[in-house]
């Protein structure tokens, strides 16, 4: 009974929030590149080993490679497998997947949560505008243990700044777990520098301010950044990891061809929630109620930068700038005497109220769930947007010639049609920037193209049927016999003469 009457109205607010993200973050797994993770997930699984060379290419076949995600790969593999994941598409193994990204999404945000300020409605409102600049990150893949991952160690480093705690060394051991789950373990490097960065100006121009650590806790902080290095050690790969981070960045063909590493296009409007956080952390500080910490400032303006060169890096600014609006419209609220307080005690018709209010929104946050993870639902979406036939068709008649295949699709058909190595897939870091450049000269139809491809004893191309090459091979029949699938959104050409032709 007392469960009952502690419904308050702020607390069903906190609740309906979080049952609003889960609902949003389950969504079906149509991101190519989840299927690789799988893939070499069920590797690392039936060979009980963690891959130190490319087993699924015929470019790069037992060319080293640090596969820099091997313990997310497991969990993935793990859970679309406890879901009865059987490689069909559709199946109920896309449960786990969306499950698995659901949970470290909804994860990731209560810990946003717990670092913003003001009311549960002001909270709630910045929370979502964060989860929705946020959402453009989400899906089935490695990178979901990073921004869970992110969001805790930033956590900790807010607890440190504003409460003194010694939570600070918790992070030297999530940084040996982080590493052994995705590369994106940087981003806890980059939150631990520019709060010493930012600690070190405040205790250099506002030694007395009331947010400055001072020098005291500055070392501590250089201390745990310091053994948090040494953490990264701690893998299958050794020192190799530390190298990682910049060996991917300094792939040009990642900024220059591929969406995610681009500048966002603020043209799409899934990249508008990102633009309206941005403006308001700029004009809740603009207020000048409130002044911004200096460890603050620097981690505000460095993800900003980072997310605006990267459209990957959008979910990295929404855990830093959404505590940090939070804080900027709570100061500004508080100082005109605005601040809406919601009844600490509620009873009779308004605790009836609440509970209705609540098992309507869980009915319904449970009813879309359930569409989103049905079979018809799941089997639309994948067959959609996957190239489902043509993977089946490879796997029914693997060809007996190498195949040239889009770095689109080359992470789904290493899992669909395992038996046909791939030409390229989404591990760029495995393919390097020369290489990948050499493929764009191919797709795009370049001096040289029809040559490369005869050089590389290439008998068999798996594109899409509107790409760039596919309707150059349309106009050489004499070379290039076709075979659409997919209603026509996927393409393959078979040599003429070759063994597969």
């Amino acid at each position: 009974m007392s469960f009952m009457r502690a419904l308050t109205i702020e607390r069903l607010t906190t609740v309906i929030l979080f049952l609003l993200l889960f609902a949003m973050a389950v969504r079906v797994p149509t991101d190519t590149d989840t299927w690789w993770h799988i893939r070499s997930g069920q590797w690392i699984a039936d060979e009980r080993a963690v891959p130190r060379s490319d087993p699924f290419s015929h470019t790069r076949a037992g060319a080293p490679w640090i596969d820099h995600s091997w313990g997310a790969q497991v969990v993935l593999y793990g859970a679309y497998r406890l879901f009865g994941g059987a490689g069909e598409v559709g199946d109920s193994g896309n449960i786990g997947l969306a499950l698995y990204t659901a949970v470290l999404a909804t994860a990731g945000m209560a810990l946003v949560y717990r670092m913003c300020e003001g009311t549960a409605y002001l909270r709630a409102f910045v929370v979502v505008l964060g989860a929705a600049t946020a959402a453009v990150f989400w899906s089935p893949r490695p990178q979901m243990f990073s921004f869970f991952l992110g969001a805790l160690v930033l956590y900790l480093l807010h607890r440190f700044r504003r409460e003194r705690s010694n939570s600070l060394w918790a992070i030297p051991p999530l940084i040996a777990l982080w590493v052994n789950l995705h590369g994106g373990y940087a981003i806890g490097f980059i939150f631990l520098i520019g709060t010493l960065v930012g600690e070190s100006i405040a205790a250099l121009l506002d030694p007395d301010g009331p947010d400055t650590a001072g020098w005291r806790n500055v070392r501590r902080l250089a201390a745990v950044t310091g053994v948090s290095l040494l953490a990264v050690l701690i893998n299958p790969y050794g020192w190799r990891m530390l190298a990682y981070p910049f060996r991917t960045v300094s792939i040009g063909a990642l900024q220059d061809f591929i969406q995610e590493w681009a500048t966002p296009d603020f043209h799409q409007p899934q990249v508008w929630p990102f633009a309206m956080l941005l403006i308001a952390v700029l004009a809740s500080a603009g207020l000048g109620v409130r002044r911004m910490p200096w460890a603050e400032l620097v981690l505000v303006s460095g993800t900003a930068l980072m997310a605006l060169m990267a459209g990957r890096n959008i979910a990295v600014f929404a855990i830093v700038a959404t505590p940090a609006l939070s804080r900027n419209l709570n100061a500004w609220l508080e100082q005109r005497g605005w601040q809406l307080r919601p009844l600490r005690r509620v009873h009779g018709p308004q605790l009836v109220m609440n509970w209705v209010l609540l098992t309507l929104v869980a009915l319904g946050t449970a009813a879309k769930i359930a569409y989103a993870l049905s079979p018809d639902t799941m089997h639309r979406a994948q067959a959609e947007t996957l190239p489902v036939e043509l993977a089946g068709h490879l796997r029914a008649v693997p060809p007996a010639g190498s195949m040239f295949n889009s770095y689109n699709w080359g992470g789904y058909l290493m899992f669909a049609a395992p038996d046909v190595p791939v030409y390229v897939d989404g591990r760029t870091d495995l393919y390097d920037d020369a290489f990948l450049r050499g493929y764009l000269e191919i797709v795009f139809v370049r001096d040289g193209w029809a040559e490369a491809l005869e050089q590389q004893n290439i008998d068999v191309i798996a594109i899409e049927g509107n790409s760039v090459l596919a309707q150059m091979l349309r106009t050489h029949p004499a070379t290039w016999r076709e075979r659409l699938f997919d209603a026509g959104r996927s393409a393959l050409f078979v040599r003429v003469g070759s063994s597969d032709g």
